[in-house]
């Protein structure tokens, strides 16, 4: 027989951890090492994604 796992609704403090923050324009910038060279511009770009929310931004270096 399979294991009987409880169901457990999540908070909506849980479920809408964060983005509050981001909402208010506090983001958490985190640098994306995958994608450094911008073909169209032709020179390197830095591009930060944010950990919570998963908003891009594009910061030419």
């Amino acid at each position: 027989m399979g294991e009987v796992l409880g169901f457990k609704r999540p908070r909506p403090s849980e479920k809408h951890r964060g983005k509050t923050l981001c909402r208010s324009n506090f983001h958490k910038w985190e640098v994306v090492k995958d994608k450094q060279f911008d073909v169209r511009q032709g020179r390197l770009v830095t591009v930060l994604r944010c950990a919570r929310c998963g908003e891009m931004k594009v910061e030419a270096t």
